[in-house]
């Protein structure tokens, strides 16, 4: 499956249109490791929060199954750390669901030790390196304006 202007192509099937989106927006100056690192923490909280966005399992021809996953696309996108901020504050302020990663988070090591990072310092003044959020497209794509899609 891959997305098309807001379809998802589905092979032998008819295109498939989503009125959410899940998108995930990474700060520009993050090396290749934190960029991927910091997404799989981002989408990990979606699921759980939000189970509508996760589709039904998977099972090989074999029959050997496999976890569900995401129902549609997720979108990511990059940009300076002042696009970053200002889109955090679009996403509080539409009170759409999120996740953040902080650039504390790099020298913590577990969950306990994350929250309490995030918890030290007021919204204004978090360092962010990354932020997903979920909700209808355009509510979305009006939170991820001035990014751009990954490379």
């Amino acid at each position: 499956m891959r997305e098309t202007g807001g379809h998802a192509l589905v092979s032998g099937g008819a295109p498939v249109r989503f009125d959410t989106k899940i998108a995930v927006l990474l700060r520009e100056d993050l090396e290749p490791w934190q960029r991927l690192n910091v997404t799989a923490f981002l989408v990990s909280g979606l699921g759980t929060t939000v189970p509508e966005v996760i589709g039904e399992p998977y099972e090989d021809a074999d029959a050997v199954a496999y976890l569900p996953m995401f129902r549609q696309p997720v979108m990511v996108f990059e940009a300076s750390k002042e696009t970053l901020t200002a889109a955090h504050g679009r996403a509080l302020s539409r009170a759409l669901p999120r996740s953040l990663f902080t650039s504390d988070l790099f020298t913590t090591g577990n969950d306990r030790d994350n929250r309490a990072a995030v918890r030290a310092v007021p919204t204004g003044d978090l360092d962010l390196v990354g932020l997903a959020v979920y909700g209808p497209r355009n509510a979305v794509d009006k939170v991820v304006k001035g990014a751009r899609m990954h490379p």
